[in-house]
């Protein structure tokens, strides 16, 4: 029999952005995710009452990652008298790894769905989709206690919270101190490093090329010397100039930032302050961006002759 080429028209609604979780007990094996789809062929019809070979992967990185999870059918899927087909994933077949050892806190993920109008195994692709969210329950499961998280405003490792990314476990960290409230931005006002000093996010590789150009000192070189006081949290010695974009991130957390260093008791921290302060992005030879905290927008500042506030941030 000549295999149909077909479609599937996803409806992304129901479960493969794992909106709909289906667990057997919260936290206990096995879990499974619910999937379900319409199959249709090339000239649009649907499958009815048909039966489905389909293969399930779960691939972490990319899209075109790796393979860390696949399982197939027995008995195959069948479509219902509206196309509609029904599966979960995990309590398949296992071809590659074992469903309740995915670590779901090293994301992202992505579900491949391949499938056989005929019910056997040539297997076309349907589609690649990234899982938006993973399951918290998934996750503790795997690691067998609540998934760590950190929050804007959080005290941590020598500073404070301004971004974190999605897994909750790793982001950005500002100084609780200005570094400097009047500052030029190099001692080499009129020589323009070039590319490797404009990345409007990574502040880490700009720094590390202004203090390569820097003769004397330079905003990037003081936050590249600079070590915290222990506020309680640690002292740390790995900060940096950030670039244009951290700093907005600095500017819109603003309120919780402030809020928390205002009540943390410290006389030795301080505020972000209504002022520009200096990024780490060069603009031209003679011009650097800098943050306005006063009206919320990037500016171009004279590298020499416009002395505003550094302060430094951190990874975590």
């Amino acid at each position: 029999m000549k295999v149909i080429k077909h479609n599937l028209w996803l409806f992304l609604i129901i479960t493969i952005a794992l909106q709909t979780i289906c667990l057997n007990g919260f936290s206990q094996s096995p879990q499974k995710i619910n999937y379900q789809a319409v199959i249709r062929n090339s000239t649009g019809d649907i499958l009815q009452n048909s039966n489905l070979g389909m293969r399930v992967s779960i691939i972490n990185g990319s899209a075109t990652g790796t393979i860390i999870y696949q399982e197939t059918y027995t008995p195959s899927p069948q479509s219902n008298a509206y196309g509609v087909v029904n599966i979960e994933i995990g309590s398949g077949i296992p071809l590659i790894g074992a469903f309740s050892s995915i670590n779901w806190g090293n994301g992202p993920f992505f579900i491949k769905i391949e499938t056989d109008p005929t019910g056997l195994t040539n297997y076309a692709l349907i589609s690649t989709n990234q899982l938006i969210s993973v399951p918290y329950a998934f996750y503790a499961e795997y690691s067998g206690s609540t998934p760590p998280k950190h929050y804007v405003g959080e005290f941590f490792e020598g500073g404070i919270i301004f971004y974190v990314d999605y897994t909750g476990n790793h982001g950005l960290i500002c100084s609780l101190i200005d570094l400097s409230t009047a500052m030029t931005w190099s001692d080499f006002p009129t020589t323009a490093i070039g590319a490797t000093a404009q990345s409007d996010w990574n502040g880490k590789t700009n720094s590390t090329a202004i203090i390569l150009q820097s003769a004397s000192t330079s905003t990037a070189d003081v936050c590249n010397n600079y070590a915290n006081s222990n506020y309680g949290t640690g002292i740390y010695s790995d900060w940096y100039l950030p670039a244009i974009d951290q700093l907005s991130l600095i500017y819109h957390a603003k309120y919780q930032l402030n809020k928390a260093i205002e009540s943390d008791g410290n006389s030795a921290t301080t505020l972000l302050t209504k002022h520009p302060y200096w990024s780490s992005t060069e603009s031209t030879s003679i011009s650097a961006w800098a943050y306005d905290f006063i009206t919320g927008s990037v500016i171009g500042n004279d590298k020499l002759c416009t002395p505003i506030y550094v302060r430094a941030i951190r990874d975590f």
